[in-house]
């Protein structure tokens, strides 16, 4: 029961991130936004529709038949503007219909073709927020005691600042599934990120980190804070061998290949760091930390003119950036 009453709250949360929206219900369903408030009758059937009527009829409510016009207009050469609200109206038409393939259709359709429109945009903010509750109510209905429920109900927590209830949650999944996969981690991560959690956090975290690599070792998230720790307690070696694994398990991993490169700075072994943080560079242009580092590494295995070429990057980006952003120098 009070699982249920968690998700009837978050369902209740204005849609500021994914996670706040994925709302469970088993009797709380609330209006979604862009759903009219009630079906309205259909067309003729077999009436032949032509863009702008589909559009108008949709517009009035009359959403059961004008979908497939609204779908082909998208695709048709008619003016944008006409597109863009054949797009709309019919996204509004399909959550309506709760139709959630058509509803997927026109979000391909409307980002594909308006992809930077603030009007599309903020439509399309509302539709996948309501996608997102409607699944999660779906897996509150099926399987209100499965572990995604649980798992969901404690992500809602942790996004409401409900620490210890998030971690009870996390808790009470494994003890029903010791070996559940992922879920060590969402426990270790909250206890880094829980403000009270006591001056023994980082070791329980590590503790969590270590159990979900031993039922996962292809966690890189988990190999990266491992080595993040490691880092801290400079145990280079360690943090070496956490970061280079979690690079190698995800080669966009671009925080990893700098943690990577930045202790092998650290431990002087430069020819070995050049690298992974040219790879780092290359995911994160715009981060000075990688820069900086690789320029490091770059002139002291004698690489002057390509150091120096870095060290410039460095500092235009640092002198644009924030103070500390990115920082690991």
């Amino acid at each position: 029961m009070q699982s249920r009453n968690v998700f009837c709250q978050m369902s209740r949360l204005s849609g500021a991130t994914a996670i706040s929206v994925l709302s469970i219900g088993l009797s709380c369903a609330q209006p979604v936004v862009l759903a009219q408030s009630k079906a309205v009758a259909a067309p003729a059937a077999g009436s032949a529709l032509s863009p702008d009527k589909a559009i108008d009829l949709a517009e009035q409510g009359h959403c059961q038949g004008t979908i497939s016009t609204l779908k082909r207009a998208m695709a048709g050469q008619i003016p944008l503007e006409t597109r863009k609200r054949a797009g709309i109206v019919g996204l509004r038409c399909s959550l309506t219909l709760d139709d959630r393939d058509s509803a997927g259709d026109f979000i391909r359709l409307l980002n594909k073709q308006f992809a930077r429109d603030p009007d599309v945009l903020f439509v399309l903010v509302h539709a996948y927020s309501d996608l997102s509750t409607r699944t999660a109510q779906d897996l509150g209905r099926t399987a209100p005691e499965s572990t995604p429920a649980h798992k969901l109900n404690a992500e809602a927590l942790e996004m409401q600042g409900k620490w210890e209830p998030a971690e009870l949650e996390y808790e009470g999944i494994l003890q029903k599934e010791p070996d559940a996969p992922g879920v060590h981690y969402l426990l270790g991560r909250l206890l880094l990120s829980r403000p009270d959690a006591g001056a023994d956090a980082a070791a329980r975290a590590k503790q969590e980190f270590l159990k979900e690599v031993q039922i996962d070792p292809k966690n890189a998230g988990a190999q990266y804070i491992l080595g993040e720790l490691a880092r801290q307690e400079e145990n280079w070696d360690e943090a070496i061998s956490r970061f280079s694994t979690a690079a190698n398990l995800d080669s966009n991993f671009a925080e990893a290949y700098l943690g990577w490169g930045f202790c092998l700075v650290s431990r002087k072994r430069y020819e070995e760091a050049i690298p992974p943080l040219q790879v780092a560079v290359r995911l994160q242009q715009g981060n000075p930390a990688a820069h900086y580092n690789l320029a490091v590494a770059l002139s002291r295995s004698g690489k002057k003119e390509e150091a120096e070429k870095e060290f410039a990057i460095q500092r235009e980006l640092t002198q644009k950036s924030p103070p500390n952003e990115g920082k690991k120098e």
